[in-house]
């Protein structure tokens, strides 16, 4: 059988484009047995790779762009160092795929073997052709990996093709037949594509290579391939080519270059991030449990581009299959990713999780393994068997069946947005039962379609909560969100509707953006882009729409129609094949143009036939095998007429063609040339001249609107142009798709408090309806509001987000591609409120009392009371005989609106059911079920009845009010009180508890202690003088809890004084009602009272609040969730209401401060107050000494009604102006007044400082001291006298003093910083004096005094010995040759520091042996003579005279002994040095003495013991002769004597003195000369 390349098994659309008839049979075959021989491909690749080690090289190379560009398919053919660019050699070589003799799947690995040896033998010839296509292949190499060639370069598109040499093609049937078939030969690495993911933006580069591949596969000529047949195992390729080829080929070769380098600058623009793709699981793995011993596999498919790798994880632990052989099996294949694990085991019982993993992030996925142990009596192996049926134990993938039930709490509402905004719902999820290593499957849709994680929308799950986000709402986010949430097979959804408003547009009455944006029928140049028109538009209609497009990877937007388009359909032409591109709309009209619309998805210009392609994968890896098809090619044919051309959309705008390529058209790519003509006419004109079409979809522009036009397609390639297709029938330029008619029957019906269901009927003769937009408006607003943004299809729709009791009417429009219809009529006004249904059926049936032929029944109040009051009850009753219950019987006949109801003529001892009925405006609801059984029979317990009608009001976190009305039957005697029990809603009946100890009179009780949110139960007992009786019935489930917005009873005292209850609901419905209690008994015409509702709000007014007025006033809201509240009055709260309303009665101003009186600067007196505030009606009047006075010269009044300050100034204080001043305010019928006295003592004093203060002023008119003069210690211990002046001037000078005597400064002070000082260094006693500064210039003088004598300098000197002490540093020890001293250093000393040491705790007395003292800035303390008794901790205290500072030492261990050895060793120097040998003096160091002279030289020595004397001249010792006598006597004196001197005698001599503890030399030099005289006689004499 004829075998096919690889890429033609998934590149189908070239197969079905190009490929010959007579190769359709054969393709077929090839079809059927791939699937049966693809384990046989697989080995016998495995066995050609083992066979061709060379070949392996050159695979691992790859397609490098800087290898050679030889395209060989031979393993040692593929040479490194040649640019040969190579079909031929071994390219037809051993593998010979196309023959029956040698199938591309062989089995036998040595023929294979065989045949690479052929590979090799043939790579020898074609290096001897590689020169001739060195230039050509390197650019043929570059191409095939990188470019993106295009159909229309003409440079090789339409030049006249070259002659070729046939080719042969071996078929099964006709091996030796030439067929008009070329397929370029290439490797399949490159057409094997990977990680390719479903949306189009992760696809752009496997589109633009593979265009690129296809166009390469068109440029394959001048290459002629032919076979001569040899052998089953050899074959020998020729390859001819001419001189015309080559020069062709190079030609090819300039234009390939250019296409090459515009590929690469597009490719350059691209935006990385744009292609890839995190790793997102498509099908996530299942938990799963099962027995011991079964094998369980874990599946999961992962996209991502790059491929992710995944890794497999048990207990967040990597799954080694290494170190557990045989255990795990871990497979990956073509994105199915598994793990199977084989006879699991209890311990296999784990939480298992798969990564995947890529450089764009990780993602992970977990699921669980239950294994199961079976302990009956059935042998467990049977339940190892496949075989076995385990449907009686019902195991389900989260373990034995058993139901699941799932709540939502705290669940999402209706919610509204606008455009651009972040909106997130969510849910609380309980499950029971709680299986912690389950979790559940949560899927959220959007009108019942799945909604997937993407930028616009990110989905969370914590562990409880189930949420979803919209990072940036858009109107197509609008519509019923649907949580679903999955525990194996159960599974519960829960439903909330998302409103999106439009976002405010940027242009006043510019239009809502367009939404839905979808692009349709996309194809190599072409696509439609569809969308959906807006709700909004604006004010004024919608003129048309503008689409707008964006290459991906790029920023810049292109306008794709110059005019506005009504139609919501828009074809886009002039795309480039291979590309990807996104598109968005803007509406226009009169105002302006819109926003833009959310995006469209990315769309890659390619044939419908290659997009489909690059979704697949291939059936299996490329292994390096190489299988060549060979036919004839067809030489210059022109393609024929395109069929099946059509008229595919019209519009007024542009007409819509579609058609079908030729059947015949030649092995290359083929072009389109549109013609049209008006119909009844042969006036043929080309539509498009310029630019070919490529693909089979074309809209023409530019049609007169009205005429009918013909239109017909030609084919064109390298070889000319065909013939045209058949024409179209005549087509009207018009619209086909009619704007639909207006819905009728607007008919809207009640719904609930805020929304209102409106339906509706469809236009007739509507076509592609969109949806429908539907508008709401309050009766007689004329305001126009839409109810939804995005068109909703169906005919009903719920309007949310009305007002309650509005009345709205309504309107409804169609949507399609055309437009919108015409709005409808507008319905009927409708009050929105909730509607009314029939109510639930009452509960807890219980006899209250029975008696020989009568009984009374009580129940509870239905729980849903169907939207309004409930105006009674009907009640039945049937007879009970042996178990079997007769016919129900009517109780009454008119209903009853008590809870409570006798029912007469019973039958005594009969037994009997009940059933009660609730009946509302609706009307009769469903009646209860049958109640127990009771017996017709009188009571005679002593003991009284159960309460009834016990409920729970005024519910809180912490407390709620218990109400219940008093038995119908009160026993023997009547009832004195009453019991109440609670306990927790779950707690068992034993943990009934009672509430209080004494019984009650009253028939309600505030329990407080509730625990927050904790469910309680209560029931209330009745006692009397027999006893305790019966308790009620058990009350509903209570939480304790305060619900969000509750509100309580407020007091308020308005401005006449009355005093009022106020109550406030926002959670009413239109039946609602207000019911006001004292004391829990409902208020009936009480004259006392007066009750005023108005809508959402109840006051009940005190018309004379007294002592009968006390009590607990309470306010229930009917036909609520138990909306309720008191407030209780008592004879405090009374007092205080009262005191208060006779405040607000009788008004007074409020002041902020009473009268009060202030000197100013100047010596003025300001008497002032201050209200709280004041109109602009207000007045004042001034009062002296019951006196009125006025604004004047004395007086200056201001009164201030913005800020209530109310003053009067006055210029001084004079003997006449003591008394009494009042200010008195009136503010329309409220007033006030203050008074202030200013008698005696008072006013003196207020009078001397009003003087003081002119002085003052006048001083400060001058050079002056702002700060008095003062000191402070700076941290060197010094002490700085400071002042700080104003008022200065470059003139004014400061002089210092000291006890009147003038102190010399040496620089004058500049005055910049306003401060002047002085600095005192080491500050001490002789110090001490009083300080004067003086400020003076022209303007005048001013001075500042400072004593510092007695305690003013003793507090000065306790902060300089402060600093002192402080600036000590630590202690440290010293040793010496007398002892050990302690010392620390400080910035300097004053004796009015004291210093004292303590040694262990133990203060130190001081020695001989311990001293302490002071030497410069050290303070020290010297330990003479130490013993180990020194050992210890020594303080140094300093007492600055308040404080005691502290410095501390530790003087043992270590230290001490270091010390120790320290001091020994100075110790023994000293006594050396004061004993050692030495030359006390005497000697001089030079003597010069005439010859003939007597030398006498003395010194004393000392050394203890005595010293050994010696003498050394010139260095050498000497000793007493004749001449030189040496003497040492006493043991301390030496002399030196020489009676007659000569010169010999001049030299160095030295003494020594020598004895145990050192030696010590001492010199003199000796010089001996001889007279002038002399020397000339002696010289005389020698002559």
């Amino acid at each position: 059988m004829m075998s096919l390349p690889f890429y033609q098994r998934h590149h189908e659309h070239y197969d079905r484009a190009y490929r010959h008839k007579a190769l359709s049979s054969t393709v077929s075959q090839y079809q059927k047995e791939t699937k049966s021989k693809s384990a046989v491909y697989a080995q016998g690749s495995a066995a050609y790779a083992r066979g061709s080690a060379a070949y392996r090289h050159s695979s691992a190379a790859g397609f490098s762009l800087d290898s050679s560009a030889a395209y060989s398919h031979g393993s040692s053919a593929y040479d490194l160092e040649s640019a040969a660019y190579s079909h031929g050699s071994t390219a037809y070589d051993s593998s010979a795929a196309q023959s029956k003799r040698s199938a591309a799947y062989s089995l036998d690995s040595e023929s294979l073997s065989t045949s690479s040896a052929a590979y090799s033998h043939a790579s020898e010839s074609i290096n001897k052709l590689a020169a001739a296509y060195r230039l050509g292949s390197e650019a043929y190499s570059f191409g095939l990996k990188n470019s993106n060639l295009m159909i229309e370069d003409q440079s090789y598109k339409m030049s006249p093709k070259a002659k070729r040499a046939k080719q042969s093609l071996i078929s099964e049937d006709k091996e030796n037949e030439a067929l008009d078939y070329s397929v370029p030969i290439f490797t399949g690495r490159q057409v094997n594509i990977s990680g390719i993911t479903d949306t189009e933006e992760e696809r752009i580069k496997e589109s633009a290579a593979y265009v690129a591949k296809r166009n390469l596969f068109a440029t394959g000529e001048g290459v002629s391939v032919s076979k001569v047949a040899k052998t089953t195992s050899e074959e020998e390729h020729h390859e001819k080519k001419s001189r015309k080829v080559a020069i062709r080929e190079s030609a090819e070769r300039v234009a390939m270059k250019k296409t090459l380098e515009e590929t690469q600058a597009f490719h350059r623009k691209l935006n990385q991030d744009k292609l890839l793709h995190a790793p997102e699981f498509i099908i996530e793995p299942r938990s799963h449990t099962i027995w011991e011993k079964e094998n369980v596999r874990f599946n999961c498919s992962v996209a991502g581009w790059p491929e992710p790798r995944v890794t497999w994880y048990k207990n967040n632990v990597p799954i080694d299959v290494q170190a557990h052989p045989g255990k795990y099996i871990i497979q990956s294949r073509y994105g199915l990713h598994s793990l199977e694990i084989t006879e699991c085991e209890f311990d296999d019982t784990a939480q298992y999780h798969a990564s995947a993993m890529n450089v764009k992030g990780e993602v992970s996925v977990y699921a669980s393994l239950v294994v199961k142990r079976y302990k009956g009596e059935i042998d467990a192996s049977l339940l190892h068997s496949r075989n076995l049926s385990l449907s009686p134990f019902a195991v389900t993938p989260h373990g034995y069946a058993s139901r699941f039930e799932i709540s939502f709490v705290d669940k999402f509402d209706v919610a509204f947005g606008r455009e651009g905004e972040t909106m997130s719902l969510g849910c609380t999820v309980v499950i029971n039962p709680d299986i912690k290593r389950f979790k559940p499957d949560i899927e959220w849709y959007r009108n019942g379609v799945l909604i997937t994680p993407s930028k616009w929308v990110q989905m969370q799950w914590s562990g409880e909560r189930a949420s979803l986000t919209l990072t940036h709402a858009n109107k197509e986010d609008e519509g019923l969100y649907t949580l679903r949430v999955a525990m194996g097979e159960y599974y519960e959804e829960y439903s909330g509707y998302v409103f999106v408003r439009d976002a405010d547009a940027e242009i006043p009455g510019a239009p809502g953006a367009p939404l839905d944006v979808q692009c349709l029928d996309a194809n190599k140049d072409y696509v439609i882009v569809s969308w959906k028109q807006p709700a909004v538009d604006g004010g004024n209609p919608i003129l048309g729409y503008f689409i707008d497009r964006c290459e991906v990877g790029t920023s810049h937007w292109t306008q794709c129609n110059e005019n506005p388009v009504k139609f919501a359909r828009f074809p886009v032409t002039g795309l480039i094949e291979g590309r990807s591109y996104i598109f968005r709309v803007r509406a226009v009209n009169k105002a302006g143009v819109s926003l833009p619309s959310r995006v469209s998805e990315p769309v890659a210009a390619l044939d419908p036939a290659d997009r489909a392609r690059l979704r697949s994968h291939p059936s299996a890896p490329w292994t390096g095998q190489i299988i060549v098809t060979e036919e004839e090619p067809a030489e210059g044919v022109v393609p024929g007429p395109p069929t099946d051309l059509q008229v595919i959309e019209a519009t007024k705008n542009y007409v819509v063609l579609s058609w079908k390529p030729p059947g015949q058209r030649g092995h290359e790519g083929i072009m389109y040339f549109v013609e049209k003509c008006v119909a009844g006419t042969e006036d043929w004109q080309r539509v498009n001249t310029e630019i070919p079409v490529k693909s089979p979809r074309f809209a023409v522009f530019d049609l007169s609107e009205g005429k009918s036009y013909c239109f017909r397609v030609r084919c064109c390639n390298s070889a000319g142009i065909g013939e045209p297709s058949e024409a179209t029938e005549a087509t009207v330029v018009d619209d086909k798709l009619d704007i639909p008619k207006a819905p009728g029957r607007i008919m809207p019906t009640r719904n609930t408090d805020t929304s209102v269901v409106v339906t509706w009927t469809e236009p007739p003769d509507a076509k592609e309806l969109v949806g429908y937009y539907i508008e709401s408006s309050v009766e007689g607003s004329g305001r126009w509001e839409p109810c939804n943004n995005n068109p909703v299809k169906g005919t009903r729709f719920v309007c949310h987000g009305l007002s309650t009791g509005e009345k709205y009417i309504f309107r409804v429009r169609a949507v399609n591609a055309a437009g919108l219809s015409e709005f409808s009529q507008e319905s009927e006004p409708i009050e929105v409120k909730a509607a009314i249904a029939a109510p639930s059926p009452p509960y807890d049936i219980v006899v209250l009392e029975s008696v020989r032929d009568s009984m009374v029944l009580g129940w509870k109040q239905p729980e849903a009371i169907g939207g309004t009051e409930i105006t009674g009850y009907y009640v039945n009753y049937r007879e009970v005989v042996d178990g079997v219950p007769g016919k129900w019987k009517e109780a009454n006949i008119k209903a009853v609106t008590e809870r409570a109801y006798r029912i007469e003529n019973l039958k005594e001892n009969m037994v009997y059911q009940f059933q009660v009925a609730a009946a509302n405006l609706a009307g009769v609801g469903a009646p209860s079920k049958p109640s127990k059984s009771f017996k017709c029979e009188e009571w005679t317990i002593a003991v009284p009845g159960p309460p009834h009608d016990v409920k729970c009001t005024e519910v809180r976190k912490d407390s709620l009010v218990l109400l219940w009305k008093e038995p119908v039957y009160s026993g023997r005697t009547p009832v004195v009180g009453y019991y109440v029990d609670m306990k927790e809603t779950e707690a068992k009946e034993e943990r009934w508890r009672s509430v209080n100890e004494k019984p009650l009179q009253k028939k309600y009780l505030k329990i407080g202690g509730l625990t927050q949110g904790v469910s309680y139960v209560f029931r209330v007992r009745a006692t009397n003088q027999a006893g305790v009786g019966k308790p009620s019935d058990v009350t509903d489930a209570v939480i304790a809890e305060t619900r969000p917005g509750t509100k309580e009873v407020v007091v308020d005292v308005d401005d006449n004084g009355v005093i009022s209850l106020n109550f406030e609901c926002d959670q009413m419905s239109p039946d609602s009602k207000f019911i006001w209690s004292k004391n829990y008994e409902p208020i009936e015409d009480d004259p006392r009272l007066n009750i005023d509702t108005k809508g959402g709000k109840s006051k009940l007014s005190f018309k004379n609040l007294g002592e009968d007025d006390l009590g607990i006033y309470s306010c229930i809201v009917t036909d609520t969730d138990g909306v309720s509240s008191s407030y209780t009055i008592d004879e405090e709260e009374m007092k205080r209401l009262l005191a208060l309303s006779h405040e607000r009665q009788f008004p007074t101003v409020p002041l902020i401060s009473e009268l009060a009186v202030e000197i100013l600067e100047k010596g003025e007196v300001r008497f002032w107050l201050q209200a709280e505030k004041l109109s602009g009606n207000a007045k004042a009047n001034f009062v002296f000494n019951d006196k009125e006075i006025f604004n004047g010269e004395k007086y200056k009044m201001k009164v201030d009604k913005n800020t209530g300050l109310v003053e009067m100034i006055m210029d001084k204080l004079e003997e006449k102006d003591e008394g009494t001043y009042t200010f008195q305010l009136q503010d329309g019928k409220a007033t006030n007044q203050s008074s202030l006295v200013l008698i005696g003592d008072v006013f003196k004093k207020l009078q001397d400082e009003a003087d003081f203060q002119r002085k003052e002023w006048h001083r400060k008119q001058g050079p002056h001291f702002v700060d008095k003069l003062g000191w402070e210690v700076t941290d060197e211990c010094n002490v700085m006298l400071k002042c700080k002046v104003a008022n200065i001037k470059k003139e004014t000078h400061i002089v210092w003093y000291k006890d009147d005597r003038e102190i010399m400064v040496d620089e004058e002070h500049d005055f910049k910083d306003g401060v002047c000082t002085l600095l005192i260094s080491e500050f001490s006693k002789k110090d001490a004096g009083t300080y004067e500064v003086i400020l003076k210039d022209d303007r005048g003088k001013d001075s500042s005094e400072l004593k510092l004598k007695d305690t003013a300098f003793a507090d000065l000197m306790n902060e300089v010995c402060r600093r002192i002490a402080l600036s000590a540093t630590d202690l440290k020890i010293q040793s010496t040759a007398e002892g050990i001293r302690l010392y620390s250093y400080v910035t300097y000393y004053v004796e009015d520091l004291r210093v004292g040491w303590v040694h262990n705790d133990t203060q130190i007395k001081f020695t001989d042996r311990m001293r302490t003292g002071v030497t410069g800035e050290q303070i020290w303390l010297q330990i003479n003579e130490p013993t180990p008794q020194d050992k210890g901790r020594y303080i140094m205290e300093l007492f600055d005279g308040n404080t005691t500072h502290k410095k501390t030492v530790d003087l043992s261990g270590q230290a001490f002994d270091e010390a120790f050895a320290e001091f020994q060793r100075l110790k023994q120097a000293a006594i050396a040095e004061k004993n050692r040998a030495r030359v006390l003096g005497g000697l001089p160091d030079v003597v010069t003495i005439q010859e003939g002279k007597a030398l006498n030289l003395s010194c004393t020595v000392w050394g203890d013991p005595t010293p050994e004397v010696s003498w050394l001249k010139n260095e050498k010792s000497f000793v007493s002769d004749a001449n030189c006598i040496l003497r040492f006597e006493s043991g301390k004196n030496v002399s030196f004597s020489i009676s007659t001197v000569s010169t010999q005698d001049s030299g160095k001599y030295s003494i020594v003195v020598k004895n145990k503890y050192g030696t010590e030399t001492s010199d003199v030099t000796v010089s001996v000369y001889i007279p002038e005289e002399e020397r000339e006689s002696k010289q005389e004499k020698k002559q």
